[in-house]
């Protein structure tokens, strides 16, 4: 008793409309999530992120995940950030000041002063010594982050944080950088080129790297000479580069760092190595010892007692790689053959006397961490330096 829709082989009178909302769903593609959509779970309320929470973020570079913990260590958001000034402050902004914990990397001197600036207390920790996050056998951003934030709400001397300097005083040591890398450079082009020479039994004149041109390769075969002259005017290019910039820096130093003089008069030290020292540590008060220098430096050694068992190992060669380079330098330089006489050289001569696996080196590093130590007194209390610190002589007792 009713008839049949031929089309769409239904009852005549039927309602379309579902079917055709239906079929329309079906030829629709999928369509891909956002991926900077904050997911559901990780929504919270006002209410949730109030109270004293505590942020972990591991630092990526293009995105950053981050985990955010309540008062009762409770996770009320856990999700992923662009590392950028206008997506943390999206995100961070609006918090209330709570405790961020981030490790040290590329982007953390600007992540930590964007977030302290919002009113975060913020700290960086030392991926070296926190062993939880870099020995861990899951390691992924999402637990790093909440492992960080985790460690700083227990006990923020876990993470062992760490002070970056200022931004101005990283923009002056931006430039020492700069110029290291140009030497760098410099000295693979001409080992390059003196290496290519040796191996066709040919030897190229030694001189200062300073001095280093195409005029070296004048006596070279004519093949050879094609191959090395460009690396040796590519080096004399680099060569004065580095002028400019040693010129930049002694303007520096004499203009915006006068402290520098009262290190240079320390025999071994020139300019480059105590405008370093002094970017470096930046503020010479946030050591209660000068001797807490040399371990700052990761020139003390290392300890692994266990037992009756306590080793003799090397240095910790924690801190800046390029000024401790640059202290062992100096060092080289005060226990050189030309060096002049000073107590530092003393010191160093008497471990040399000892003999062993290795004097030499064990002396030098010995004195480049009693040079830090040194500079960082002279720095504090403003003394003239003395290459010989002589005792005032004792009082003779008179005679009976």
């Amino acid at each position: 008793g009713f008839r049949w829709n031929e089309k769409a082989g239904l009852p005549a009178g039927c309602d379309m409309l579902p079917l055709r909302n239906a079929l329309e769903v079906q030829r629709r593609p999928a369509m891909r999530k956002n991926i900077t959509e904050t997911p559901k779970k990780n929504r919270q309320s006002r209410s949730q992120l109030s109270g004293n929470l505590t942020v972990g973020i591991d630092l990526g570079d293009r995105s950053s995940r981050y985990c955010i913990l309540n008062q009762e260590g409770e996770v009320v958001a856990a999700s992923a950030v662009a590392t950028t000034k206008k997506d943390l402050s999206r995100v961070f902004g609006t918090l209330r000041p709570s405790r961020l914990a981030l490790e040290v990397g590329t982007h953390s001197p600007w992540v930590s002063r964007h977030l302290k600036a919002m009113g975060h207390e913020v700290i960086v920790a030392n991926p070296r010594r926190t062993r939880l996050i870099a020995e861990s056998s899951n390691k992924q951003d999402r637990l790093d982050a909440e492992t960080l934030a985790r460690l700083a709400r227990v006990d923020p001397k876990m993470l062992f944080p760490i002070r970056h300097r200022g931004e101005a005083a990283q923009a002056d040591l931006a430039m020492i950088r700069a110029r290291a890398a140009l030497v760098e450079a410099r000295t693979r082009l001409i080992n390059t080129a003196r290496g290519l020479t040796k191996s066709f039994g040919e030897r190229l004149r030694a001189c200062d790297a300073g001095y280093v041109d195409g005029r070296l390769a004048q006596d070279l075969p004519a093949a050879l000479r094609e191959a090395i002259e460009p690396l040796l005017e590519q080096a004399a290019e680099l060569s004065a580069r580095i002028q400019q910039y040693d010129e930049r820096i002694q303007q520096m130093a004499r203009k915006q760092y006068p402290e520098t003089a009262l290190l240079t008069a320390v025999a071994g030290v020139g300019v480059l190595i105590a405008l370093t020292f002094i970017l470096t540590l930046e503020d010479p008060h946030r050591f209660p010892k000068s001797r807490a220098v040399g371990a700052y430096l990761g020139m003390k050694p290392r300890r692994r007692q266990s037992g009756g068992r306590d080793p003799e190992l090397g240095i910790s060669k924690e801190g800046d790689v390029y000024l401790r380079k640059l202290l062992v330098q100096g060092a080289h330089v005060i226990l050189g053959r030309n060096g002049s006489d000073s107590d530092l050289r003393r010191f160093g001569q008497r471990l040399i006397s000892r003999g062993g696996k290795g004097a030499k080196k064990k002396a030098r590093v010995a004195v480049a961490r009693k040079l830090a130590v040194l500079l960082h007194h002279l720095w504090v209390t403003g003394e003239v330096y003395e290459a010989v610190h002589r005792k005032p002589a004792q009082p003779v007792p008179a005679a009976a």
